[in-house]
């Protein structure tokens, strides 16, 4: 040992002089303590915690007195100090004794926090072991002498109250350092860390499984080896992702379903990557391997407009269970890793609500990850965000990691991560993690076990980390070794966890050819194009699946009636207008619902927030189930909507909120308003995950401002816009996204619909700019009462809000429906069509500008035309407004945006179809920008008045002639 080393002795004496207990902290600690001591409630939370667990280490003469405060004692030693009374004495030996027995709790304690940093975890055995001080004895002051004294353990579980050290430390290494190394102390419950305690020391973190549980463990293995082994050899250099190396994933994967089966769950959304998932679909869900097999000899069906790989292809099935039939569902995704995690959360929170299953006792997500991704991707931290709250809690989420231990190239825990595990990120919500070697699939399948327990119990996720390796490259055309060539050398080596694991079945016993029987019969049963296991049931369904046939098929132009009578108008703006005498509003919103009581009556004009309102309260009364979410939704961003109405004399800050909505008649559909954590990704792929379950609820993400949407633009690329086209998956989810240039900057005025428009092709979704009270309210009905689901993507108002030009007459609500056009309106240009020289055609609020310009300019010759469904383009309505006017030469788009966004390149070719011969069309808007908006108000306010007085102006610039 050099000079400068210190023994652990030496280190524990440095420690105890450091740590916040010790030290300059010390007189701090001590008043801290002796006031708990007299009123434990005195004291934070966090301390009360610990000096609670304080009370149950044993006393130093090993009885279970606890401990009284110290001040009377002091006291009464000073007096008698005074008087004469005390002696100074040498410390016994029994004061060494209680040293010793502190120290071997905190020994405990070392093991429960950080025994998982001594595990035996990587099955290539490439790392060596950490230096934990803390996990030897020697760093409390122990000595080979002490291996035999009896020391109390009462507050662990190893079945006995009194221990040695040295059966002590047996103990502790073999459920914290096995392989099976658990994380689970940094909960705040203490009824979690002891639930843990209890199911990992009783049994030491080693399972005893029966002869046919390890059985069946041994097929699981050699089920998922062979599929892989299969693959490989008939489609050599395919693209499938193998789970090589992972094997024990399956294992795990069929503890989960059956287990789950046998105590009450009834369904199971499974969301993962590509890594093992062919192999999902046949040894888990029970997909028939000839129908696999015809995807790679493109021999299967290709009925969709576009189609994806296989590896992304969903499936489901309903297999057999102990606890009876469980529906399975591998949610559909694309390539970009994690983001199909809230995808499946919505699934799973439509699935409760159907169910009427608060707790998600019927329902499990499953979420499996690769431990590159799960460290390295934003939205699995914002999933995690979600799993808590009310609006987005599933019951706790499973997850499961295929940790390979490398990421595509990159395996130097140098670049792959800032932390130690790839699991870290779930210690922000608490989620235990219990790390598992993948080369043990018998602790792989408890570990299972434990963690679906522990979620049923509950309701929290929980993580189960398999480490194993990657046996191939990341796809199989890859060469790893180039970057990875000792890593490679010692997987090279490694005979394969199914052979490891039948070489200890058959040294236990149970057969010498057992493991190359169950390859043969393997192979023998893939070369037929079958399963050795065939769980599936065949002619069940649910009386909680959703039949989407009658959605299937539809065209956007199908009518749907969304004009309410008016008994009906008056009853509901009663009813959503009325504040319980409880209740006392804020005196703005009291005026709110007061003018919307007399847009009720028909008094005044109904407003953008009164005919929102009545859009939803008229749904909930027919039985449509009504979801709103995002930042602010409550409120609304813009403080238009009061759909919550927060009683100014509350006492209690979770008590005092009244939902008029909720309260439309006695057996409306639920609505529901949920003021989101502060995502957008998570929580837009969390909604349409949702609205991919429930074709009956109108699903709404609001965005605070549309700029912001850009943040999920995954979720609107690789699902909104192209779900249906790559999965057939029809999705009727809304996005409401507040879009407006007036002078608030690059981030406060662009929804950038010039990015939904490039999206949008296949009739694949709906993308409009309202511009009325009543227009709002008419496609916010026609979105459910139509049995079209489509996405709708709205570009709302920020200004109109409140503009009394766009509040509308009640007559427009209990008549007519949703225009796609809405043709010119000033009666004294309709009478003398003949004259019309110019069309402008426009969307959203510059319609506004340009009719004021028109009214100042006195312009008589023009007319204007709002086109308020940009895609699909109503060709027929737009056709039918041009006809109207046959003497004019020439058509100008206007628009807000830059000319290198907004509509303006996607509508040309519309509008030009349109046209009559020579007839030009031309352009007046902003400039092509490389931002959304100018950030100067001069500088906007500049433009806007140009592009207003361009539209009336001579053609400039690019003119297209008919």
């Amino acid at each position: 040992m050099s000079s400068n080393s210190q023994s652990p002795a030496s280190v524990y004496t440095a420690y105890q002089g450091n740590t916040y207990l010790f030290g300059g902290n010390a007189p701090y600690v001590e008043e801290m303590y002796e006031n708990y001591l007299s009123n434990p409630a005195s004291v934070p939370d966090n301390w009360r915690e610990y000096f609670d667990a304080l009370q149950h280490v044993p006393a130093v003469d090993g009885s279970n007195a606890k401990d009284v405060p110290h001040l009377p004692v002091v006291n009464a030693f000073a007096e008698r100090a005074k008087l004469g009374q005390t002696k100074v004495v040498v410390a016994s030996a029994d004061s060494e004794l209680g040293r010793k027995r502190t120290a071997v709790q905190q020994l405990i304690a070392a093991y429960r926090n950080v025994g998982a940093r001594w595990a035996d975890l990587d099955p290539l055995k490439r790392a060596e072991r950490d230096n934990i001080p803390e996990l030897d004895p020697s760093f409390y002051g122990f000595t080979d002498a002490d291996q035999e004294t009896v020391f109390n353990t009462s507050n662990t579980f190893f079945a006995n109250e009194t221990m040695s050290l040295r059966e002590l430390m047996n103990a502790l290494r073999e459920t914290y350092c096995g392989t099976i190394g658990a994380e689970y102390m940094y909960a705040t419950d203490q009824n979690q860390k002891r639930w843990w305690q209890q199911k990992l020391e009783t049994i030491r973190s080693k399972p005893n499984f029966t002869k046919e549980k390890k059985l069946h463990i041994l097929d699981r293995l050699t089920a998922a080896e062979g599929i892989e082994r299969f693959l490989h050899t008939k489609y050599v250099g395919q693209k499938r992702f193998s789970l090589e190396g992972g094997e024990s994933f399956i294992a795990s994967m069929d503890e989960l379903i059956q287990r789950g089966g046998e105590i009450g769950v009834q369904e199971i959304v499974i969301g993962m990557a590509h890594r093992g998932r062919l192999n999902v679909l046949v040894n888990s869900l029970g997909k028939v391997p000839a129908n696999l097999f015809a995807e790679f000899d493109h021999t299967a069906p290709e009925d969709l407009p576009s189609g994806d790989v296989k590896y992304h292809q969903g499936f489901s099935s309903d297999v057999t269970t102990p606890g009876g039939p469980v529906h399975l569902s591998l949610a559909f995704n694309p390539s970009h890793l994690e983001i199909v995690n809230p995808v499946v959360e919505g699934s799973v929170r439509a699935r409760m609500d159907r169910r009427d299953d608060p707790k998600g006792l019927q329902v499990l997500p499953v979420l499996v990850h690769g431990d590159a991704a799960f460290a390295g991707q934003g939205v699995v931290m914002e999933t995690l965000a979600l799993a808590e709250t009310r609006g987005y809690f599933t019951g706790g989420t499973v997850h499961l990691v295929i940790n390979n231990q490398i990421g595509f190239t990159t395996s130097d825990p140098r670049d792959s991560r800032s932390t130690l595990y790839c699991t870290d990120v779930v210690k922000m919500i608490e989620a235990p993690v219990l790390h598992v070697n993948g080369d043990d699939p018998e602790a792989v399948v408890l570990a299972t076990q434990l963690a679906l327990e522990f979620r049923m119990e509950f309701q929290k996720d929980v993580v189960v980390d398999i480490v194993c390796f990657r046996k191939l490259g990341h796809n199989e055309q890859d060469t790893p070794a180039l970057t990875q060539p000792l890593m490679y050398k010692k997987i090279a080596q490694h005979p394969g966890t199914r052979r490891l694991y039948a070489d200890k079945l058959t040294a236990q016993g149970m057969g010498e050819t057992l493991g190359d029987d169950m390859v043969k019969a393997t192979r023998a049963a893939l070369d037929a194009g079958k399963s050795t296991f065939d769980p599936v049931v065949t002619n069940f369904k649910s009386k909680y699946a959703v039949d989407w046939s009658p959605y299937l098929g539809k065209k956007w132009t199908d009518a749907g009636e969304t004009a309410i009578p008016m008994s009906e108008w008056k009853r509901l703006a009663e009813r959503i207008t009325t504040i319980p005498s409880t209740v006392t509003p804020h005196n703005l919103v009291k005026k709110v619902y007061d003018d919307r009581a007399a847009m009720g009556r028909g008094d005044i004009p109904v407003d953008w927030g009164m005919g929102e309102h009545m859009a939803f309260a008229s749904l909930v009364a027919s039985g449509y189930p009504v979801r709103l979410s995002g930042e602010d939704c409550g409120r609304g961003t813009f403080t238009h909507r009061h759909s919550v109405i927060h009683d100014q004399s509350r006492e209690k800050w979770d008590t005092g909120t009244y939902v008029p909505l909720q309260n439309v008649a006695e057996n409306q559909a639920p609505f529901v308003v949920i003021d989101s954590i502060l995502s957008e990704e998570a929580v837009l792929a969390f909604e349409y995950g949702y609205a991919s379950n429930d074709p009956s609820t109108l699903v709404i993400w609001e965005a605070q401002f549309g700029d912001f949407a850009n943040g999920a633009q995954v979720v609107i690329d690789q699902f909104i816009a192209s779900g249906e086209v790559k999965w057939g998956r029809v999705n009727g989810i809304t996005l409401m996204l507040p879009h407006g240039y007036e002078g608030q900057g690059p981030e406060h005025s662009s929804a950038r619909l010039e990015r939904f428009m490039q999206l949008s092709a296949d009739a694949n979704m709906q993308v409009v700019q309202p511009t009325t009270a009543s227009q709002i309210f008419h496609i916010l009905r026609r979105q459910m009462v139509r049995n079209l689901r489509k996405p709708l993507i709205i570009m709302t108002p920020k200004s109109l809000l409140r503009n009394k030009d766009a509040a509308s007459p009640l007559s427009e609500f209990t008549k007519g429906s949703f225009q796609t056009v809405i043709p010119e309106n000033r009666e004294e240009i309709i009478k003398k069509a003949d004259k019309v020289k110019r069309i402008i055609a426009c969307s959203g609020k510059v319609y506004y500008d340009l009719v004021k310009a028109r009214e100042e300019k006195g312009i008589d010759d023009a007319v204007i035309l709002r086109i308020e469904q940009l895609y699909p383009f109503p060709h027929k309505a737009f056709a039918a407004e041009l006809k109207k006017y046959p003497n004019a030469t020439d058509i100008v788009w206007c628009q807000d945006e830059p000319q290198n966004q907004g509509a303006w390149f996607f509508v040309q070719h519309y509008i030009h179809e349109n046209m009559f011969e020579g007839q030009k069309l031309g352009y007046s808007g902003r400039a092509a920008s490389a931002s959304p908006a100018a950030g100067y108000s001069h500088l906007h306010q500049e433009q806007q008045k140009a592009l207003v007085n361009g539209a009336f102006g001579k053609l400039k610039g690019f003119v297209l002639t008919k």
